[in-house]
């Protein structure tokens, strides 16, 4: 297939866009062509399952009960695909013919991050279904943040546990003809490149972000974590009070063959942070939602994310997420009341306006689950 070279203007007419002073230019090159049924926004467009647990960690030991937390991974597949039993549930998405990425979230370790338990859980139930733990990756960006989770603990030998940097700034383990080109603020490097392995290697990809503030998106959940987390030299949108988050971040996600291989969405809302992210910093800035929400459209469960993350921090009297003052902004300060940038929530609404998933509330039907 020739490869496809397109610039992509998104100058959307939606409540988000009409934040932003003015959206860059994106060149956007792949090679590959669009699935007609792409993995985001995927079957279950609009629907999210949200299974909550009070026995699935105990917030005073940071302990989570493993046992508990495959109940809540069982729950929830079954009820977001009606199955009647945990390897259909699996089944819709998955064969034993494929190679599935599971991209994992450590940028709060030690401390937060995709837990081990629910990783665990979900290559668990892809083996069951006969995929070899050699087709199976638990993939991140930087090596120090995934070494320091130790998931090789929680999995059978022989899965995979890359990064795609080993050292920061390495180039090697991403695609030079899949790429997102813009000029934020005069970078010398104004590329983005895919990892390889989405490329070249998976045919699936499963999305286990965490629940999390972010100081310049408003919050990371699975849009940030399937867009920043497959990409390098990222952080250049964000090295300002006012930033390019709003845009580049549904850009980067609707690139193919990303938008068609990510089938599954499971958020890991165990642990949490409410400000400072995605880091975690400072323990007074850590919740426990003890929360997994599943579906396939990034877009709705992030939509719910925003109000998980709003609603702590208006508990705790801290800065809205939504709040746009630069007379709030105070970079490098980890004060509450304070931002070090003009926060882009609105990058969600942005990402619905490019086909990945439902924001409105009202389409937007949820199914509670207790275990």
């Amino acid at each position: 297939m020739h490869r496809r070279d397109f610039l992509q203007l998104a100058a959307m007419a939606s409540a988000s866009a009409a934040t932003a002073t003015d959206i860059p230019k994106y060149r956007v090159v792949s090679r590959f062509a669009p699935s007609p049924k792409p993995g985001m926004p995927g079957p279950f467009a609009g629907k999210a399952v949200r299974v909550h647990s009070e026995k699935s960690v105990d917030s005073a030991t940071d302990r989570v009960d493993e046992a508990t937390v495959a109940e809540m991974l069982s729950r929830g597949m079954r009820s977001l695909t009606g199955a009647k039993n945990e390897r259909d549930a699996w089944a819709n998405f998955f064969d034993a013919t494929d190679v599935v990425g599971i991209k994992v979230n450590c940028s709060g370790a030690p401390k937060i991050y995709s837990a081990r338990q629910v990783v665990g859980g979900i290559v668990d139930n892809l083996i069951a279904l006969g995929i070899p733990a050699r087709n199976i990756y638990i993939y991140e960006r930087f090596q120090d943040q995934l070494s320091s989770v130790r998931y090789n603990r929680s999995v059978p030998a022989g899965i995979n546990i890359i990064a795609a940097e080993t050292t920061r700034g390495s180039s090697a383990s991403y695609d030079p003809n899949t790429y997102v080109e813009t000029n934020f603020f005069g970078e010398d490097d104004t590329r983005s490149n895919m990892i390889r392995l989405v490329t070249e290697r998976f045919t699936k990809i499963i999305n286990v972000p965490n629940m999390k503030d972010h100081a310049a998106a408003g919050v990371t959940g699975c849009l940030k974590n399937i867009a920043y987390g497959n990409f390098s030299n990222v952080a250049r949108s964000h090295n300002r009070e006012k930033t390019n988050t709003l845009s580049f971040i549904g850009t980067l996600a609707a690139v193919e063959p990303l938008r068609s291989r990510t089938v599954l969405q499971i958020m890991d809302g165990l642990r949490g942070v409410w400000h400072g992210g995605p880091f975690s910093e400072d323990p007074k800035f850590r919740f426990y939602p003890k929360t997994i929400v599943f579906g396939t459209d990034p877009v709705a469960i992030d939509r719910l994310l925003l109000d998980v993350i709003e609603n702590k921090r208006k508990a705790e009297g801290a800065l809205s997420i939504w709040d746009r003052s630069m007379d709030n902004v105070k970079p490098g300060r980890l004060d509450p009341h304070f931002g070090s940038f003009i926060r882009e929530p609105g990058h969600i609404e942005y990402a619905s306006h490019l086909g990945l998933g439902v924001y409105d509330l009202k389409q937007i039907a949820v199914t509670n689950i207790e275990v």
